[in-house]
């Protein structure tokens, strides 16, 4: 039986729609460790601070541990919404992040050889890899 994921609005539903359209819109894009354009590619930390950077001129910080560490509401699964980030990582340590962008979606730029992608939260490896997710926008 699939997950129910609630609909719940972001704080600033304005601002949330500006992220999750420009992060889906770089879907296909190369991935590219360090990178953080859409010309050269991304990696995971590197998209999500060239989407707030390009949409709402909000400057995060470069990586990933960085980021999982920012001030801010965690939120809890059953409340995401659009423009949450979502940080995944093994043996207790964060090492990825994408965006949340609702129906239990998130964008990110998972490896070496991929491209930007869509992924579902309750995707095998995403589940059991889940380390939380913090709210940019309130």
């Amino acid at each position: 039986m699939p997950h129910a994921w609630p609909v719940l609005p972001p704080a600033d539903p304005a601002k949330a729609n500006a992220v999750l359209m420009r992060a889906i819109s770089l879907v296909g894009t190369p991935y590219r460790y360090g990178g953080n354009t859409p010309e050269g590619g991304f990696d995971c930390s590197g998209l999500v601070g060239y989407v707030y950077r390009d949409m709402l001129d909000i400057r995060l910080p470069r990586t990933t541990r960085e980021l999982a560490a920012l001030e801010g509401p965690r939120i809890p699964p059953d409340q995401l919404a659009g423009g949450d980030l979502v940080f995944f990582g093994t043996h207790g340590e964060v090492s990825h992040v994408g965006i949340y962008v609702g129906e239990g979606r998130f964008v990110h730029a998972p490896s070496s050889g991929g491209t930007v992608r869509l992924d579902r939260l309750d995707g095998p490896w995403w589940r059991d890899h889940y380390r939380g997710a913090r709210r940019l926008l309130f």
